[in-house]
């Protein structure tokens, strides 16, 4: 609970994974009035959450982690290195802040996460089987087309 005088996103942390989480500090948020219907209450108010996290200048993350978070999303990170998700599914402004949050811990998560090794499969019997099923079927389709004249067309 925050006493008198403190914002109460201070010491709040994002929580990414069990060893990392991201101080509240190195994330900055705007508002903005969202579009789409909501009346009178949504043309007068800033609900739409806009979150901007510096993933290069971040003391939190480690350079290979910044590393994979710039590769992975790199669509999403604007020419001065900030991370931009924004919120306004909601109507009101604490509802899209958490949602921004929350869309940002996951995305970092997945960022940072190594991809699983592919493991080499067979190809299925079943498989193998349909194919020279399929084969031998269309090659018969094609010879029944050819003609080859019998001994009543040549006389």
């Amino acid at each position: 609970m925050a006493t008198a005088g403190e914002k109460e996103d201070v010491g709040r942390e994002i929580h990414i994974r069990d060893d990392l989480s991201i101080p509240d500090g190195e994330i900055t948020y705007a508002t903005a009035r969202s579009g789409g219907p909501g009346g009178q209450h949504a043309n007068k108010t800033d609900t739409k959450v806009t979150l901007r996290f510096p993933v290069g200048e971040s003391p939190t993350l480690s350079e290979e982690q910044k590393r994979l978070i710039i590769k992975n999303l790199s669509n999403r990170i604007n020419n001065e290195g900030e991370l931009l998700l924004s919120s306004q599914k909601h109507r009101s402004q604490a509802a899209n802040r958490e949602t921004v949050r929350n869309r940002f811990a996951d995305l970092l998560e997945g960022a940072i996460s190594p991809d699983e090794p592919r493991r080499n499969t067979k190809v299925p019997r079943s498989s193998k089987t349909r194919r020279l099923r399929n084969k031998r079927k269309r090659s018969r389709r094609k010879e029944e087309r050819t003609w080859s004249p019998s001994e009543d067309d040549l006389y």
